[in-house]
């Protein structure tokens, strides 16, 4: 035994050129951990096949070396697996979770979001070039020998690791089993990557992908509709209640709510919509749970529009964009002969916007060459809310968009809300002055932001006001997704000050204009529910499809949201039954393979 573990471990064999390469590799591996668990829980540290895969995945990243005895043929690998690391920590850090594989192949779109990539940054990266230069200061000092049987001894450590965590992840109930286990965890929902390595993500996805390909799906997707009709129905509202045929969304970038009715130094942050959410025929609901996932904007546009949750590794407008969607613009054009149209300031190609629009139903696209470029907000810059929405109103006004009368279904999409969240100096309120508030500069500039979008807002709303078909109107301002990410907890710890302000929770307003029912509910909501509240409000309870959601205005209703990223529910449980909390939590799953499958081609 003696001689076996000499054999395996002998200082001789780490104190080489190739011990140090690997000590190089597995400190790279560490360091993601440590990184990755920084803003997310250390609750994988403590698991010991951590360690073992880390071990084991440094000695297969040393392979290259081992191979060629080339040490710039190591140091261009170990380069470019810390790229990839460090560019799945920032991926982390907004969405919280792995970079999902399709999105390799949109690596194309982060042309238009380079100042969201290096705001992601963080000052604790740097230790990924530190280990790297001073691994190899050390390899250049240690010896070049690899012969007498070290080539064997090496690859016996990597076989008796790999044995170690095969028999490790065996006795969990095997791969597939334990990741899942992981990814649908409330507190364990972001350990599958530092315990098993990337390159576990990597394998969990393609395995994931093939069962829900594979799976008996009819049955299952049935099954689960029928028992959300029986479990979570959304009954049609008094005919009492008069019901609005037009409708316009306004998204906004990055939106969160509790810049609503906050005030700054005696300055309200968004003096505007603190008077819409005041007026008596408005509805509004400030606890809206972000459920989207990796597709951030245009996983909220399935939410709203389609009533589905975002699919599970994948975005669906870049794989599935001629699924069958059925959307609350193909119900309005079935029962009222709607036309729609959707205003972004985006290309067209960004989420392949173009594309899924079409597939929900909308009957043209406004994007960004459709517009005078006249005042750019954001890095790149893009058109800045004020004059997209001024010039909305203008083709609303000059143009055959909407003739007066006639039924129609809008979609503004906003964008001067995008990280960095950098507003130039001339669009400032010089009557809304922070720079001496003592708050966080990231805050600082988040809250200029959202004052600048509200003094903004006025332009489309009033003109919607304004027109004789206002009282057949229902208009609903909400927030694409929240915008604070991974910044939240830091800005919340920075002061007392901040933590009074800024939300513990992910959320976005809910504000209906117009709304046939006004009030307020403070209890939380989820994104999902969106849809189903507006086929209420809309008369469109003879749909065929319902949603994945409740209305809020069931009598029964929940009065609780379940993040899809992190399964953490938001709202009280007390009274909820279990086989709902069940029901709701496979809502995703249930959702990806509905979408992967086209199920609702023949719904």
């Amino acid at each position: 035994m003696k001689k076996a573990i000499h054999f395996l471990f002998g200082s001789d064999l780490w104190k080489s050129r190739l011990g140090v390469m690997t000590a190089m590799s597995f400190m790279s591996l560490l360091w993601f951990v440590i990184d990755w668990c920084s803003f997310t829980t250390f609750r994988s540290m403590s698991d010991w096949l951590l360690w073992v895969n880390n071990v084991l995945g440094a000695l297969i990243l040393t392979l290259p070396y081992l191979l060629t005895r080339r040490a710039w043929v190591q140091t261009l690998w170990i380069v470019a697996v810390d790229l990839l690391l460090l560019s799945d920590i920032m991926y982390c850090r907004t969405y919280f979770t792995s970079i999902p594989l399709d999105s390799f192949a949109l690596v194309g779109n982060l042309s238009d979001f380079t100042a969201s990539i290096y705001t992601s940054l963080r000052p604790i990266d740097i230790g990924f070039p530190i280990i790297l230069a001073a691994g190899l200061f050390w390899a250049h000092k240690a010896s070049v020998t690899i012969g007498g049987g070290k080539e064997l001894r090496y690859i016996g450590c990597i076989a008796l690791l790999a044995l170690v965590s095969f028999t490790g992840v065996k006795l969990r109930g095997g791969f597939y089993k334990e990741y899942d286990r992981l990814v649908q965890s409330c507190y364990y929902s972001t350990c599958g990557t530092p315990t098993y390595t990337f390159a576990g993500h990597v394998i969990y996805s393609l395995a994931d992908q093939r069962a829900a390909e594979s799976r008996d799906a009819i049955p299952m997707y049935k099954n689960w509709l029928d028992r959300h009709k029986a479990l979570m129905p959304s009954p049609a509202l008094p005919d009492s209640i008069a019901r609005r045929q037009n409708l316009v969304v306004i998204l906004l970038e990055s939106f969160e709510s509790w810049m609503i009715e906050a005030d700054i130094n005696g300055k309200p942050i968004t003096p505007y919509l603190n008077s819409l959410v005041k007026d008596p025929t408005s509805f509004y609901v400030p606890k809206v749970l972000t459920q989207v996932a990796s597709g951030r904007s245009i996983d909220c546009q399935l939410l709203l529009h389609a009533g589905m949750m975002p699919m599970v590794g994948s975005v669906y407008s870049m794989k599935y964009p001629s699924s069958t969607y059925l959307t609350l613009n193909k119900a309005l054009k079935e029962k009222y002969g709607t036309r729609s149209t959707i205003f972004t300031c985006d290309k067209p190609i960004t989420w392949n916007q173009e594309v899924i629009s079409r597939s929900f139903g909308y009957d043209s696209l406004i994007d960004r060459r459709d517009w005078v470029i006249d005042e750019l907000v954001g890095n790149p810059g893009k058109l800045s809310d004020g004059s997209f929405l001024r010039q909305s109103v203008g083709k609303l006004s000059n143009e055959n968009l909407w003739p007066e009368g006639t039924p129609a279904m809008l979609t503004f999409v906003t964008y001067s809300g995008h990280s960095p969240f950098v507003l130039p100096d001339n669009l400032k309120d010089p009557d809304f002055d922070l720079s001496n508030s003592g708050l966080p500069s990231k805050l600082v500039d988040y809250i200029t932001m959202g004052h600048y979008t509200d003094s903004q807002l006025h332009q489309l709303v009033e003109y919607l006001k304004s027109r004789p078909d206002f009282d057949n109107t229902l208009i609903l301002i909400t927030g694409d997704h929240e915008g604070l990410a991974s910044w939240r907890q830091e800005i919340r710890d920075s002061s007392p000050e901040a933590a009074a302000i800024v939300s513990e929770g992910q959320f976005t307003p809910f504000i209906l204009l117009n709304s046939p029912v006004p009030g307020r509910r403070d209890s939380a909501m989820g994104q999902i529910d969106m849809y189903p509240t507006l086929i209420n409000l809309l008369g469109l309870d003879d749909y065929r499809w319902k949603g994945m959601g409740q209305s809020i205005f069931a009598p029964d209703y929940h009065g609780i949201a379940i993040s899809p990223v992190t399964n953490e529910i938001i709202g009280d449980t007390s009274s909820v039954a279990p086989e709902i909390l069940d029901h709701l939590t496979r809502a995703r799953t249930i959702s990806d393979g509905i979408i992967r499958t086209d199920y609702l081609k023949s719904f």
